[in-house]
């Protein structure tokens, strides 16, 4: 180390400070030489490279920006596509697609409703088919097992698969089953009248029926009700092996509530319900009795034949008679619907003990009174939201009558401790089916007359 110090000093001693000044300026010309021959002698290549690579990074970036562009708009169309057929298949009471689309395809003997989409197949790809039971009772899995499925998809007009149209109709359409509980009238009303009324009513007529499981008698009962909410004869689609093409159309019924339209949820209500009935069989009553000392209350007594019927309803009529009641027993015809819709029109007063007939109460006049008798059995919450709830939003004032023990048959049948009578909590544990078997399928009552003389007075008084 000091040796190579030492050699330093002395070459550096060699030189007089005014060569050294000398040597330093021509080591800086050189390097200027050096560096402006290096950039003239690169200068070709290194000049145009970043301007080149500027000009594919822009090119690169537009032809990025218009492909993604075009997936962006092909994705908002299928969502568009998609908005365009509403189903819902959440809802507790009924499933039901409401189909604005502009190009519905029917094909009634596979059970397939196809809603042609102008976007392309592989956007379509993903959460495009539903399947819809079109009867309004989701919540019973029992009877919806029964209920014919359809398959609604969404498909592309560039999909070979797509059928091609053999007829063409020129107003939307409505498809419901008429399986389900059909025939037991408070199910014909709340599973399909009331629904079909809220979901085809906005169509002023202007709608043709698709019918599954068409059950001929049943569209005859209640032919008058279908003319009125459709100007076309009904298609029996189950039938049909061609394909019907429409510019819209509802697959399922909509349902708010049992007998019961919610006036916040539709542009209708009971009330508007109940005058599609009154004109449909042109029923002259619209409100009841106002009694002012003149003219009679009449009362219609629901008679049953085979359960839950009044073992002493003569004498509950008799009674009736002294209170100052016009008095009618009669027991509604399963299929001449119009002649009992006027007999309940007349009437200012409806008893019965719960069950299906007390249905009819869609034909009272506003301010009429209905007197449920509720059996044995813990079936007041069932009473109320059938009847109670379904007859004050009708405008019709409510009376609940429930039985005492003595007044069911039941005593006859089990010993006094027996859980039927004392526990019925425990009976509903084994369910419905045990319910049904043992409070509605074999209970018949016998009222007591002074208590029930009681309720028909308090009728009276709420038709003053």
């Amino acid at each position: 180390m000091e040796t190579k110090m030492m050699y330093e000093t002395i070459f550096a001693r060699s030189f007089s400070r005014y060569e050294q000044k000398k040597l330093g300026y021509g080591a800086f010309a050189g390097c200027l030489i050096i560096g402006f021959t290096i950039f003239t002698v690169f200068k070709p290549y290194l000049g145009p490279l970043p301007v080149l690579n500027l000009r594919l990074s822009i090119e690169g970036f537009k032809m990025l920006k218009v492909k993604e562009t075009a997936v962006v708009q092909q994705l908002e169309m299928g969502r568009r596509e998609r908005e365009s057929c509403a189903c819902n298949i959440m809802d507790g009471r009924s499933e039901f697609c409401d189909i604005s689309s502009g190009d519905v395809r029917v094909h009634g003997n596979s059970s397939t409703i196809f809603i042609v989409s102008s976007a392309p197949m592989e956007v379509l790809a993903e959460n495009s088919t539903w399947s819809i039971r079109p009867y309004a009772r989701k919540g019973d899995a029992s009877v919806m097992k029964r209920v014919k499925k359809f398959t609604v998809k969404l498909i592309s007009d560039r999909d070979h698969r797509l059928p091609h149209c053999t007829q063409n109709h020129s107003a939307p359409a409505v498809l419901f089953s008429v399986g389900g509980y059909a025939g037991n009238h408070f199910h014909d009303f709340s599973d399909v009248l009331i629904p079909l009324f809220l979901t085809s009513r906005q169509f002023n007529g202007e709608v043709q029926f698709l019918v599954t499981q068409k059950q001929l008698w049943w569209i005859e009962k209640f032919r008058k009700l279908l003319r009125g909410l459709s100007r076309y004869p009904i298609i029996d689609i189950d039938r049909e092996e061609g394909i019907h093409c429409f510019s819209g159309a509802i697959v399922g019924l909509k349902s708010h509530k049992e007998l019961q339209i919610n006036p916040s949820l539709s542009p209708y209500s009971m009330k508007d319900f109940r005058q599609f009935l009154r004109s449909s069989y042109s029923l002259k009553r619209a409100t009841a009795i106002k009694i002012t000392g003149v003219g009679k209350p009449r009362l219609l007594i629901i008679a049953r034949k085979k359960s839950r019927s009044f073992t002493n309803e003569g004498e509950i009529a008799k009674m009736a008679r002294s209170l100052g009641y016009e008095v009618i027993v009669a027991e509604p015809n399963g299929t001449e619907i119009s002649r009992f819709a006027h007999l309940v029109n007349s009437c200012d007063v409806l008893m019965g003990v719960h069950g299906a007939g007390l249905t009819n109460m869609v034909f009272l006049p506003e301010n009429a009174v209905l007197i449920q008798v509720v059996p044995l059995g813990g079936l007041e919450w069932m009473a109320r939201n059938d009847f109670g709830e379904p007859a004050m939003d009708m405008k019709i004032k409510y009376i609940e009558y429930k039985i005492k023990e003595e007044e069911s048959s039941l005593i006859e049948e089990y010993p006094h401790e027996h859980p039927v009578l004392r526990d019925p909590y425990s009976i509903s544990k084994m369910g419905w089916h045990e319910v049904r078997s043992v409070y509605l399928d074999k209970q018949n009552v016998k009222l007591d007359l002074n208590r029930s003389r009681d309720t028909l007075l308090q009728a009276i008084q709420l038709l003053q």
